[in-house]
């Protein structure tokens, strides 16, 4: 009695192994771009924030007849935010740094503005 054997159903060794190969090429070239497009669209959105910030600074300043040389605190420009809260950048979640005066240059930073890319309002 001859048993019989069924070889033709499955995949070899040599077959898996092709796909994964390019399983592992085309995660190396997706993760290097969805790292690059997390970072740009972080620090896009962490220049919006510090523009948000940088407007309620200006109608603080408007509505209180403030001049440049005076000086102001987070607690005066919240009401001037939406919802009433500073932002955060979002890589990382740090608190933005605020100038002394109104009239300060660089009113607004972010500790990643030295980053790629850049977390920095141009003036």
């Amino acid at each position: 009695m001859k048993l019989k054997t069924n070889r033709g159903a499955g995949f070899t060794l040599v077959e898996i192994m092709i796909v994964v190969a390019i399983i592992g090429m085309l995660a190396a070239i997706a993760i290097p771009n969805f790292v690059k497009n997390k970072n740009t669209a972080q620090a896009n959105s962490c220049i919006i924030n510090m523009k948000q910030i940088d407007s309620a600074i200006d109608q603080f300043a408007v509505e209180n007849n403030k001049r440049d040389s005076d000086p102001f605190t987070e607690a005066d420009i919240k009401e001037y935010i939406k919802g009433k809260e500073m932002p955060l950048c979002p890589a990382g979640n740090v608190p933005y740094r605020l100038g002394a005066t109104l009239g300060a240059t660089g009113r607004v930073t972010c500790e990643n503005e030295n980053s790629t890319p850049k977390h920095k309002i141009k003036n």
